[in-house]
Protein backbone atom coordinates (compact mmCIF):
# COMPACT_ATOMS: atom_id res chain seq x y z
CA UNK A 1 0.00 0.00 0.00
CA UNK A 2 1.16 3.20 -1.40
CA UNK A 3 2.60 6.04 1.67
CA UNK A 4 -0.89 8.38 0.26
CA UNK A 5 -3.00 5.53 1.05
CA UNK A 6 -1.83 4.68 4.03
CA UNK A 7 -2.20 7.97 5.24
CA UNK A 8 -5.67 8.54 3.53
CA UNK A 9 -6.89 5.95 5.57
CA UNK A 10 -5.51 6.97 8.90
CA UNK A 11 -7.27 10.21 8.00
CA UNK A 12 -10.22 8.84 7.69
CA UNK A 13 -10.01 6.40 11.11
CA UNK A 14 -9.34 9.25 12.68
CA UNK A 15 -12.13 11.38 11.40
CA UNK A 16 -14.31 8.37 12.28
CA UNK A 17 -13.24 8.75 16.22
CA UNK A 18 -13.93 12.19 16.11
CA UNK A 19 -17.44 11.77 14.73
CA UNK A 20 -18.42 8.34 17.16
CA UNK A 21 -16.68 10.88 20.14
CA UNK A 22 -18.91 13.80 18.70
CA UNK A 23 -21.95 11.36 18.99
CA UNK A 24 -21.76 10.89 22.83
CA UNK A 25 -21.72 14.74 23.48
CA UNK A 26 -25.36 14.22 21.35
CA UNK A 27 -26.27 11.33 23.59
CA UNK A 28 -25.29 14.00 26.68
CA UNK A 29 -27.46 16.61 25.01
CA UNK A 30 -30.45 13.93 24.38
CA UNK A 31 -30.01 12.68 28.13
CA UNK A 32 -29.71 16.76 29.45
CA UNK A 33 -33.58 17.13 27.86
CA UNK A 34 -34.80 14.20 29.22
CA UNK A 35 -33.40 14.53 32.45
CA UNK A 36 -34.46 18.69 32.65
CA UNK A 37 -38.04 17.54 31.29
CA UNK A 38 -37.05 20.01 28.60
CA UNK A 39 -38.43 17.76 25.53
CA UNK A 40 -41.54 20.09 25.04
CA UNK A 41 -39.49 22.82 25.43
CA UNK A 42 -39.57 24.41 21.63
CA UNK A 43 -42.84 23.63 19.92
CA UNK A 44 -41.94 23.85 16.63
CA UNK A 45 -39.19 22.28 14.44
CA UNK A 46 -36.86 22.83 11.89
CA UNK A 47 -36.40 26.63 13.57
CA UNK A 48 -37.35 27.33 17.26
CA UNK A 49 -40.10 29.61 17.98
CA UNK A 50 -39.91 30.67 14.54
CA UNK A 51 -35.72 31.55 14.95
CA UNK A 52 -32.28 30.31 14.42
CA UNK A 53 -32.02 31.13 17.72
CA UNK A 54 -34.54 31.05 20.03
CA UNK A 55 -34.18 32.92 23.74
CA UNK A 56 -31.87 30.46 25.38
CA UNK A 57 -33.79 30.26 28.65
CA UNK A 58 -35.30 27.33 31.09
CA UNK A 59 -35.62 24.23 29.22
CA UNK A 60 -35.62 26.03 25.54
CA UNK A 61 -31.38 25.93 26.20
CA UNK A 62 -31.49 21.80 26.41
CA UNK A 63 -33.80 21.11 23.44
CA UNK A 64 -31.68 23.94 21.56
CA UNK A 65 -28.05 22.58 21.93
CA UNK A 66 -29.29 18.96 21.22
CA UNK A 67 -30.40 20.09 17.75
CA UNK A 68 -27.14 22.33 17.61
CA UNK A 69 -25.30 19.03 18.54
CA UNK A 70 -27.48 16.58 16.21
CA UNK A 71 -26.81 18.91 13.26
CA UNK A 72 -22.85 18.89 13.79
CA UNK A 73 -23.20 15.41 14.24
CA UNK A 74 -25.22 15.03 11.11
CA UNK A 75 -22.59 17.45 8.92
CA UNK A 76 -19.51 15.19 10.39
CA UNK A 77 -21.33 11.63 9.63
CA UNK A 78 -21.94 13.33 5.86
CA UNK A 79 -18.21 14.14 5.52
CA UNK A 80 -17.10 10.35 6.91
CA UNK A 81 -19.59 8.55 4.64
CA UNK A 82 -17.91 10.41 1.58
CA UNK A 83 -14.57 10.36 2.64
CA UNK A 84 -14.50 6.75 2.83
CA UNK A 85 -16.79 6.45 -0.34
CA UNK A 86 -13.67 7.72 -2.02
CA UNK A 87 -10.62 6.05 0.21
CA UNK A 88 -9.15 2.52 -0.71
CA UNK A 89 -10.54 0.65 2.65
CA UNK A 90 -10.96 -2.95 1.92
CA UNK A 91 -14.25 -5.11 3.27
CA UNK A 92 -17.51 -2.91 4.31
CA UNK A 93 -16.24 0.09 5.37
CA UNK A 94 -18.36 1.85 2.42
CA UNK A 95 -21.55 0.07 2.76
CA UNK A 96 -21.28 1.06 6.34
CA UNK A 97 -20.35 4.22 6.55
CA UNK A 98 -23.84 5.23 4.14
CA UNK A 99 -25.78 3.18 6.79
CA UNK A 100 -24.61 5.57 9.15
CA UNK A 101 -25.73 8.43 7.32
CA UNK A 102 -29.17 6.71 7.14
CA UNK A 103 -29.44 6.54 10.50
CA UNK A 104 -28.89 10.13 10.95
CA UNK A 105 -31.59 11.15 8.75
CA UNK A 106 -33.75 8.60 9.99
CA UNK A 107 -32.90 10.01 13.72
CA UNK A 108 -33.84 14.06 12.23
CA UNK A 109 -37.12 13.17 10.67
CA UNK A 110 -37.70 10.93 14.06
CA UNK A 111 -37.15 14.59 15.96
CA UNK A 112 -38.99 16.23 13.94
CA UNK A 113 -42.18 13.38 14.20
CA UNK A 114 -41.78 13.80 18.33
CA UNK A 115 -42.11 17.24 17.76
CA UNK A 116 -44.93 17.85 15.57
CA UNK A 117 -46.86 14.40 16.31
CA UNK A 118 -46.89 14.29 19.81
CA UNK A 119 -46.92 10.47 21.11
CA UNK A 120 -44.46 11.44 23.25
CA UNK A 121 -43.14 8.20 25.04
CA UNK A 122 -43.25 6.27 21.69
CA UNK A 123 -41.80 8.38 19.36
CA UNK A 124 -39.23 9.46 22.39
CA UNK A 125 -38.14 5.58 23.29
CA UNK A 126 -37.55 4.99 19.11
CA UNK A 127 -35.67 7.94 18.96
CA UNK A 128 -33.52 6.64 22.09
CA UNK A 129 -33.06 3.44 20.32
CA UNK A 130 -31.96 4.80 16.66
CA UNK A 131 -29.74 6.91 18.81
CA UNK A 132 -28.23 3.72 20.09
CA UNK A 133 -27.86 1.79 17.23
CA UNK A 134 -26.39 4.90 15.15
CA UNK A 135 -23.89 5.07 18.28
CA UNK A 136 -22.60 1.65 17.43
CA UNK A 137 -22.42 2.36 13.92
CA UNK A 138 -20.61 5.01 14.13
CA UNK A 139 -18.17 2.80 16.96
CA UNK A 140 -17.96 0.04 14.25
CA UNK A 141 -16.78 2.03 11.99
CA UNK A 142 -13.86 2.87 13.76
CA UNK A 143 -13.53 -0.78 13.94
CA UNK A 144 -13.21 -0.90 10.25
CA UNK A 145 -11.19 1.96 9.19
CA UNK A 146 -8.32 1.54 11.68
CA UNK A 147 -4.54 -0.17 10.28
CA UNK A 148 -5.95 -3.16 12.20
CA UNK A 149 -9.06 -4.08 10.97
CA UNK A 150 -7.22 -3.81 7.13
CA UNK A 151 -4.43 -5.79 7.87
CA UNK A 152 -3.80 -9.86 7.51
CA UNK A 153 -4.31 -11.13 10.95
CA UNK A 154 -3.56 -14.95 11.86
CA UNK A 155 -6.70 -16.63 12.78
CA UNK A 156 -7.81 -18.51 15.34
CA UNK A 157 -9.89 -21.45 16.66
CA UNK A 158 -12.75 -22.12 19.32
CA UNK A 159 -12.77 -25.73 19.88
CA UNK A 160 -15.68 -24.84 22.52
CA UNK A 161 -19.35 -24.78 22.60
CA UNK A 162 -21.03 -21.91 22.96
CA UNK A 163 -18.80 -20.30 20.24
CA UNK A 164 -17.40 -17.00 21.37
CA UNK A 165 -18.22 -15.18 18.24
CA UNK A 166 -22.13 -16.31 18.69
CA UNK A 167 -22.23 -15.44 21.85
CA UNK A 168 -20.57 -11.85 21.55
CA UNK A 169 -23.14 -11.33 19.20
CA UNK A 170 -25.90 -12.26 21.26
CA UNK A 171 -24.30 -10.13 23.87
CA UNK A 172 -24.44 -7.05 22.07
CA UNK A 173 -28.19 -7.89 21.02
CA UNK A 174 -29.32 -8.25 25.03
CA UNK A 175 -27.39 -4.80 25.87
CA UNK A 176 -29.48 -3.50 23.17
CA UNK A 177 -32.24 -4.30 24.35
CA UNK A 178 -31.80 -3.53 27.49
CA UNK A 179 -31.14 -0.02 26.85
CA UNK A 180 -34.16 0.10 25.05
CA UNK A 181 -36.55 -1.25 28.07
CA UNK A 182 -34.64 2.08 29.83
CA UNK A 183 -35.15 4.26 27.24
CA UNK A 184 -39.08 3.29 27.57
CA UNK A 185 -38.74 3.52 31.50
CA UNK A 186 -37.33 6.66 31.14
CA UNK A 187 -39.94 7.92 28.61
CA UNK A 188 -43.12 6.90 30.41
CA UNK A 189 -43.32 4.02 27.79
CA UNK A 190 -43.92 1.29 30.35
CA UNK A 191 -42.53 0.81 33.90
CA UNK A 192 -39.36 -0.30 35.90
CA UNK A 193 -39.92 -4.03 35.92
CA UNK A 194 -39.28 -4.96 32.46
CA UNK A 195 -35.81 -2.48 32.86
CA UNK A 196 -34.64 -5.03 35.98
CA UNK A 197 -35.15 -8.13 34.35
CA UNK A 198 -32.73 -6.89 31.80
CA UNK A 199 -30.33 -5.99 34.53
CA UNK A 200 -30.44 -9.62 35.19
CA UNK A 201 -30.11 -11.04 31.85
CA UNK A 202 -27.71 -8.39 30.93
CA UNK A 203 -25.70 -9.21 34.22
CA UNK A 204 -25.61 -12.94 32.87
CA UNK A 205 -24.33 -12.62 29.84
CA UNK A 206 -21.50 -10.41 30.59
CA UNK A 207 -20.09 -12.40 33.31
CA UNK A 208 -20.47 -15.64 31.04
CA UNK A 209 -19.08 -14.20 27.86
CA UNK A 210 -16.19 -12.72 29.54
CA UNK A 211 -15.93 -15.56 31.20
CA UNK A 212 -15.35 -17.87 27.72
CA UNK A 213 -13.04 -15.10 26.31
CA UNK A 214 -10.78 -15.29 29.19
CA UNK A 215 -11.07 -19.58 29.06
CA UNK A 216 -10.53 -19.88 25.83
CA UNK A 217 -8.29 -16.63 24.46
CA UNK A 218 -7.31 -14.89 27.07
CA UNK A 219 -3.81 -14.65 26.32
CA UNK A 220 -5.07 -13.01 23.20
CA UNK A 221 -4.22 -9.20 23.77
CA UNK A 222 -6.75 -8.07 20.74
CA UNK A 223 -9.79 -9.98 22.48
CA UNK A 224 -8.49 -9.14 26.21
CA UNK A 225 -8.63 -5.42 26.07
CA UNK A 226 -12.09 -5.01 25.12
CA UNK A 227 -13.52 -7.97 27.64
CA UNK A 228 -11.56 -5.46 30.22
CA UNK A 229 -13.25 -2.37 28.40
CA UNK A 230 -16.48 -4.49 29.06
CA UNK A 231 -15.80 -5.37 33.02
CA UNK A 232 -14.75 -2.22 33.63
CA UNK A 233 -18.31 0.16 32.03
CA UNK A 234 -20.39 -2.67 32.93
CA UNK A 235 -19.52 -2.33 36.39
CA UNK A 236 -19.40 1.88 36.56
CA UNK A 237 -23.08 1.03 35.07
CA UNK A 238 -24.52 -1.29 37.41
CA UNK A 239 -23.02 1.27 40.23
CA UNK A 240 -24.47 4.29 38.29
CA UNK A 241 -27.95 2.44 37.76
CA UNK A 242 -28.38 1.78 41.89
CA UNK A 243 -27.52 5.47 42.10
CA UNK A 244 -29.95 6.39 39.76
CA UNK A 245 -32.38 4.27 41.08
CA UNK A 246 -32.13 6.27 44.38
CA UNK A 247 -31.91 10.08 42.46
CA UNK A 248 -35.85 9.31 40.94
CA UNK A 249 -36.64 8.63 44.51
CA UNK A 250 -35.30 11.48 45.58
CA UNK A 251 -36.31 13.66 42.17
CA UNK A 252 -40.16 12.58 42.94
CA UNK A 253 -40.08 14.84 46.05
CA UNK A 254 -38.72 17.60 43.90
CA UNK A 255 -40.70 20.51 42.14
CA UNK A 256 -37.61 20.67 39.90
CA UNK A 257 -35.21 18.42 38.81
CA UNK A 258 -32.19 18.75 41.10
CA UNK A 259 -28.48 19.08 39.99
CA UNK A 260 -27.33 15.40 41.53
CA UNK A 261 -30.54 13.83 39.64
CA UNK A 262 -29.88 15.35 36.55
CA UNK A 263 -25.45 14.27 36.87
CA UNK A 264 -26.48 10.99 37.72
CA UNK A 265 -28.88 9.84 35.14
CA UNK A 266 -26.77 11.42 32.29
CA UNK A 267 -23.65 9.57 33.41
CA UNK A 268 -26.13 6.33 33.76
CA UNK A 269 -27.45 6.52 29.65
CA UNK A 270 -23.83 7.39 28.19
CA UNK A 271 -22.04 4.93 29.86
CA UNK A 272 -25.21 2.42 28.68
CA UNK A 273 -24.22 3.54 25.62
CA UNK A 274 -20.21 2.72 26.39
CA UNK A 275 -21.15 -0.66 27.52
CA UNK A 276 -22.70 -1.27 24.14
CA UNK A 277 -19.90 -0.03 22.65
CA UNK A 278 -17.73 -2.33 24.70
CA UNK A 279 -19.60 -5.45 23.62
CA UNK A 280 -19.99 -4.35 19.77
CA UNK A 281 -15.82 -3.78 19.65
CA UNK A 282 -15.95 -7.35 21.57
CA UNK A 283 -17.85 -8.35 18.83
CA UNK A 284 -16.39 -7.01 16.22
CA UNK A 285 -12.47 -8.76 17.08
CA UNK A 286 -13.76 -12.42 17.73
CA UNK A 287 -15.64 -12.47 14.20
CA UNK A 288 -12.35 -10.90 12.90
CA UNK A 289 -9.84 -13.06 14.29
CA UNK A 290 -11.60 -15.99 15.04
CA UNK A 291 -12.40 -18.27 12.43
CA UNK A 292 -16.05 -19.48 11.85
CA UNK A 293 -17.21 -23.38 12.37
CA UNK A 294 -18.45 -23.95 9.39
CA UNK A 295 -14.46 -22.66 7.57
CA UNK A 296 -12.87 -24.82 10.70
CA UNK A 297 -15.09 -28.15 9.95
CA UNK A 298 -13.94 -27.36 6.01
CA UNK A 299 -10.61 -27.62 6.88
CA UNK A 300 -10.53 -30.51 9.52
CA UNK A 301 -12.50 -32.64 6.65
CA UNK A 302 -10.03 -31.26 3.74
CA UNK A 303 -6.93 -32.42 5.92
CA UNK A 304 -8.14 -35.98 6.72
CA UNK A 305 -8.51 -36.56 2.72
CA UNK A 306 -5.27 -35.67 2.14
CA UNK A 307 -4.31 -38.07 4.73
CA UNK A 308 -5.96 -40.28 3.51
CA UNK A 309 -4.56 -39.80 0.27
CA UNK A 310 -1.34 -40.07 1.19
CA UNK A 311 -1.80 -43.37 2.89
CA UNK A 312 -3.17 -44.69 0.10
Amino acid sequence: MRLAETSNIRGVHNFAIVTACSTILLLVAGALVTSNDAADSVPDWPLAYGRIIPPLIGGIRYEYAHRVVAALVAILTVVLAIWISFSKLRGSARRWGWIALALVVAQALLGAARVKLGHAAVIATIHATVAQIFFITLVSLTMFTSDWWQRDLAQLDDTGSPKLRSLSVWLTAVILVQLVLGAGFRHGAFGILPHLIGFLVVTFMVIWTARIANKRFGQVGDIRRWVVMLHATFGTQVILGFLAYWAVSQARLATQPVLLYTIIEVAHVVTGALVLASSVLLALACNRLIRPTDMVAVESRTARSQAQGSRA
